[in-house]
């Protein structure tokens, strides 16, 4: 495993700047937006061009482009702007192999009309399910077709708010293409976090051999996602990350929720961790 992050965490005037930050950090990967490249997060449509010249760029930084972030609401209850957000998404999975990347991020989504990232009482129920379901079934050929992997991330606040969820959506579905990302930050409920060791490794049993990213921030209260730096929260890094090596996982462990400034010391935090989760 090695030290990832999000390529957004520098704001830099073009796409070399950015990459050549990263390097500098001696991070070896990115999760990236196309938005560091001066285009929309999501676009309606990418040339070839604009994908070979990301994927050079990458080359000649060695820094790996381990997955494309694709988050929009794929339960949104606007479904103008649902549809909207699978044809975008139909875009990022197409040209997923021309920029050099298998793998693109999803979010399960909320019923909230106006935030993916925040709760509601509609997400666990059978409609929610069968919205998620149908989203995904809708882009899962595309994904098959293009070789093309499509992580999403088990999180409280979506309606895939656990890793027994998760499990369920991966078997219903049935394809080799939907897999996972994992956070560790994002599994506890409110009043969960004492039982820390025993959900991680549910999370895991049940998940492991699914994972093709990881992410990696804190948390200091349950309830609700973790938006803490890695090492400034009380997730128990030392489990988290030695679960990881035990599954197999060999990826990116990819830093975000932090600013700039707070780049070094996350590094200086994980890097002896993988080390120590590979012995």
């Amino acid at each position: 495993m090695q030290v990832g992050i999000f390529a957004r965490n520098f704001v830099r005037p073009t796409l070399e700047a950015t990459l050549a930050a990263v390097a500098d950090h001696g991070i070896a990967a990115v999760q990236f937006g196309l938005e560091c490249a001066g285009l929309e997060p999501m676009p309606l449509s990418v040339s070839a061009a604009a994908c070979a010249a990301i994927r050079r760029a990458h080359e000649g930084r060695g820094v790996a482009l381990a997955a494309v972030s694709g988050t929009f609401n794929l339960i949104d209850p606007d479904l103008t702007r649902r549809a909207d957000g699978l044809a975008r998404l139909r875009t990022l999975i197409a040209a997923c192999p021309q920029l050099g990347s298998r793998v693109v991020t999803l979010c399960t989504g909320t019923r909230d009309p106006s935030s993916m990232w925040r709760a509601h009482p509609a997400n666990g129920s059978a409609e929610a399910w069968r919205d998620l379901v149908a989203s995904l079934a809708s882009v899962l050929p595309l994904a098959e077709s293009c070789g093309v992997e499509l992580a999403f991330e088990p999180e409280v606040s979506n309606v895939i708010d656990s890793a027994a969820r998760a499990r369920r959506l991966i078997a219903e579905l049935g394809s080799p293409r939907l897999r996972v990302c994992m956070d560790g930050a994002n599994l506890f409920h409110a009043g969960e976090l004492p039982r820390m060791a025993e959900i991680l490794d549910e999370a895991f049993d049940l998940l492991g051999a699914d994972i093709v990213l990881a992410h990696a921030k804190d948390l200091d209260h349950d309830g609700d996602a973790g938006q803490l730096p890695a090492g400034h929260g009380r997730l128990d890094y030392d489990r988290y990350l030695t679960l990881l090596h035990r599954a197999g996982y060999r990826g990116a462990v990819v830093l975000h929720s932090l600013t700039e400034a707070q780049i070094p010391g996350c590094v200086e935090f994980l890097r002896p961790r993988l080390a120590a989760a590979a012995r």
